[in-house]
């Protein structure tokens, strides 16, 4: 194009060329594209403003759902905030979940160091009641042997029953052995409310005849009563029972004590019964006497840890109080029913219930060897007369204990503290066999030394003592077909168990 050539205000060239006519058709095909693209221009600015209206709706839509009545760049701040909340609570919640960590190891920690702590504190009871009970079932043993040495002199020559003011040996010894009951009852309280309180003791629960445990009881009491001029009757049972021998022994025990305590002395005669009662598929144990009673609001408190009726006007009444708290545990430890009734002014009755079981085949000592309700033999009897005994225990005093009241009953004792000892003596063959289980360190157990000796002599009778009272040692004994004892050892016990192994 010629820099001459004129242009329209739309910009298309159009031809001046005054000798040349313009062509017919240009005119109006220029015409036709000009109407054409301002059609198209008025279409897309129509179709942006329709645009522009739906985005300003979309904007309001979202500016009024966002909690900002601003731009909808508050709604993205809003989120950014919630975000650092959101972090902020996370980060806040992983510390507190570290400090909890932290807390629960410190717990695990102390709750290690308590289990422990209670685990020395167990051995520890097991160590001092050997140690205390050795001292205490040598003294029991020399007091029984002197007691029954005096009675045989008072059947050959008349001891003054005046001397002076003074009271008789008889009355000495009688003395000697009260107080020993009471430290060993002391002790006793203090060992078993420790064992419960661990919750170590666990019950060796067995079959055997009730006389087995009440016939002893029953003697033993009839003469702490006579001595206080009380009577006791018993009522026996030929039934058996499922329990603990032991641990049933100290409950009932705990209702006897009670009962003598009670009861009243002077111008009214003191009655204590220990009797039995079938109750279905249960046999009910029952101590009653005819003391003053219980009121109706003491009845569970006597049950209470350190809880004691009024005391006697003796005060001759020792104790902790905690007697039948531990007689209460230990019939819950055994799921055997506790009862209490009383009428004030009449009495009172303890009742504990156990289940009746059929005996297994009896091997050993027969559980018959006194009538039943009649009285063992005589304290002044000889009924193991020239029995042969052997006793394995380490400690000298409670040997010269057992050889003077085995003596007394007209045993013969070998006493060692090892078996092997007495088998390189070349005493006696025994007849039966006391053994100590914790003998010397490095020695094998009483046990084991008596299963040795079994083998050399096949059925000999062993009685096991120990002041262990775990129920998987009682186990083994009874599984080997052993008799058992704790300490210290109960003569009246002792005897009725040496007769029954003859």
């Amino acid at each position: 194009m010629s820099p001459d050539t004129p242009l329209t205000e739309q910009g298309f060239l159009i031809r001046t060329d005054p000798l040349t006519e313009p062509d017919a058709q240009t005119e109006p095909d220029a015409l036709t594209q000009t109407d054409a693209q301002s059609t198209e221009l008025a279409a897309l600015r129509a179709r942006n403003r329709q645009l522009e209206k739906i985005n300003a709706a979309l904007i309001e839509r979202v500016e009024s759902s966002s909690p900002s009545p601003s731009a909808p760049y508050a709604a993205f701040e809003h989120a950014v905030l919630l975000a650092d909340q959101v972090r902020e609570r996370t980060d806040a919640l992983h510390r507190t979940l570290d400090e909890l960590g932290a807390l629960n190891r410190r717990l695990t920690a102390a709750k290690a160091a308590a289990e422990a702590a209670n685990h020395s504190k167990t051995r520890f009871l097991a160590a001092i009641s050997h140690d205390l009970l050795q001292p205490l079932n040598a003294a029991r043993l020399f007091a029984s042997a002197l007691e029954e040495q005096l009675a045989r002199l008072a059947l050959d020559a008349s001891l003054p029953g005046d001397m002076s003011g003074d009271a008789t040996p008889s009355e000495l010894v009688a003395r000697l052995g009260r107080s020993l009951s009471d430290v060993e009852s002391l002790l006793g309280t203090l060992v078993d409310i420790s064992r419960l309180d661990a919750g170590v003791l666990t019950a060796d629960v067995a079959v055997f005849p009730v006389r087995e445990l009440l016939d002893v009881l029953a003697e033993e009491y009839r003469q702490l009563g006579a001595a206080r001029g009380l009577e006791l009757h018993y009522v026996a049972s030929h039934l058996s029972i499922e329990s603990d021998l032991q641990l049933l022994a100290r409950v009932v025990r705990n209702f006897l004590s009670n009962a003598l305590r009670h009861v009243p002395d002077g111008s009214t005669r003191g009655r204590v019964l220990l009797g039995c009662r079938r109750r279905g598929d249960w046999l009910e144990i029952t101590v009653a006497d005819n003391g003053p009673g219980i009121a109706e609001h003491q009845r569970e408190v006597v049950f209470q840890e350190f809880r004691r009726l009024a005391p006697r006007q003796d005060n001759e009444q020792r104790g902790l109080g905690l007697g039948l708290a531990i007689v209460k545990r230990i019939t819950g430890l055994l799921e055997h029913p506790l009862s209490l009734t009383s009428t004030p002014g009449r009495g009172a009755a303890f009742a504990v219930r156990v289940p009746i079981r059929q005996p297994a085949s009896v091997e050993g000592p027969a559980a018959d060897a006194t009538s039943p309700g009649q009285p063992c033999a005589s304290p002044l009897a000889q009924p193991l007369l020239d029995t042969v005994i052997w006793v394995v225990e380490d400690d000298r005093e409670v040997c010269a204990g057992m050889q003077s009241l085995l003596g007394g009953w007209g045993a013969s004792v070998y006493c060692a503290d090892d078996a092997e000892v007495l088998l390189q003596q070349a005493v006696a063959a025994p007849q039966v066999l006391i053994v100590d289980h914790q003998l010397g360190e490095g020695q094998p157990d009483g046990l084991k030394q008596a299963q040795r000796l079994r083998q050399r002599w096949p059925g000999l009778p062993v009685v096991v003592i120990s002041a262990d009272h775990s129920a998987p040692l009682k186990a083994r004994a009874r599984a080997l077909g052993f008799g058992f004892l704790l300490k210290p050892v109960k003569p009246l016990r002792l005897r009725q168990l040496l007769v029954n192994c003859r």
